[in-house]
């Protein structure tokens, strides 16, 4: 027995194949999915004996993406860093999907949730849900939410906080976080609800007035901020998320390596540092914790868009 377990890391290695691994995200480099994606591919790359390599293939949040690797083979060096638009948004949004989450997909391991902060422009005169509730109320289709864009984990968000409070407001989508947080600053639009990496610092400097955060349970970096939940809203919980995927049919020994490398990166003490200070929780587990998840995801969000009636 002692003798199998030590050569069962080999064995499990050798199901790789001998030749560099193209882990694909679906964003431009700079991002935050592309930071946390470097950070794994360097630190994986020593572990796997392999080098690691980050591939950009931006566009359609993330779908470009999905769609590509879908059509790789299933040898275990082509891996996507799948994320809440790609696997949870996009198969209910898009008319006609060119994949399926659950049939072209392998999941491997989920690499961390990030709530959303819901932030205002400090001249605003709410600080609280239930202050900004009456103010919607008060000024029904005026007031302005700002999003990175049709589909966005900020754009899905607004819509569930519409659909839970019973208010009228006005979506302002741009075409990416930072054009966004331009207006926000500038009292062009009133309020987001942005992702901390974005919205944290302006928090921090009191350019933004943070009213809550998106997830049921606070994160340690913004434990000040209660969540949606706390201030009445059920249930509410509206993060985005990425974790690491491959095309379908994936052996389960590629799949087994590959998570129980991405655990140990995420638990070495430089990595989860790193993750925490970008508001990423949860992350790690079990394949079958994150196919539980992607599915669980994109069944709420279904709900969301048909009840929202949310149209591209």
């Amino acid at each position: 027995m002692a003798a199998s377990l030590a050569f069962a890391p080999q064995i499990l290695a050798q199901a790789l194949p001998n030749k560099p691994i193209s882990m694909v995200v679906g964003f431009s480099a700079g991002g935050g999915t592309d930071a946390v994606a470097r950070l794994l591919a360097q630190k994986m790359g020593p572990l796997l004996d392999r080098n690691v390599v980050v591939q950009n293939k931006p566009g359609a949040a993330g779908v470009i993406a999905a769609e590509h690797t879908a059509r790789q083979i299933n040898d275990g060096s082509n891996l996507l860093m799948a994320n809440f638009s790609s696997h949870s948004i996009a198969p209910s949004l898009t008319p006609s999907p060119r994949y399926d989450v659950q049939k072209d997909f392998t999941p491997i391991v989920l690499v961390g949730i990030t709530p959303l902060l819901l932030v205002g422009n400090k001249d605003q005169p709410v600080k609280t849900v239930a202050e900004l509730v009456q103010l919607c109320k008060q000024d029904p289709g005026k007031i302005t939410f700002g999003s990175a864009g049709n589909g966005s984990a900020q754009h899905m968000a607004l819509e569930l906080f519409k659909l839970m409070a019973g208010v009228d407001v006005l979506h302002v989508p741009y075409k990416g976080s930072g054009p966004m947080m331009t207006d926000l600053l500038g009292g062009q639009i009133n309020f987001s609800f942005d992702t901390m990496p974005s919205a944290g610092p302006h928090v921090a400097s009191g350019n933004l007035v943070a009213l809550a955060q998106s997830h049921i349970k606070r994160v340690e970096s913004f434990a000040d901020v209660p969540t949606m939940d706390e201030q009445g809203f059920t249930g509410f919980d509206a993060s985005t998320w990425y974790g690491l995927v491959g095309p379908a049919g994936l052996s389960p020994q590629i799949v087994d390596e590959v998570n129980a490398t991405v655990n140990k990166v995420i638990a070495m003490p430089d990595v989860a540092a790193q993750l925490l200070r970008q508001g990423a929780v949860e992350g790690g587990g079990t394949p079958t914790r994150f196919a539980d998840f992607i599915m669980a995801e994109g069944e709420k969000w279904a709900k969301v868009i048909k009840q929202a009636n949310v149209q591209t």
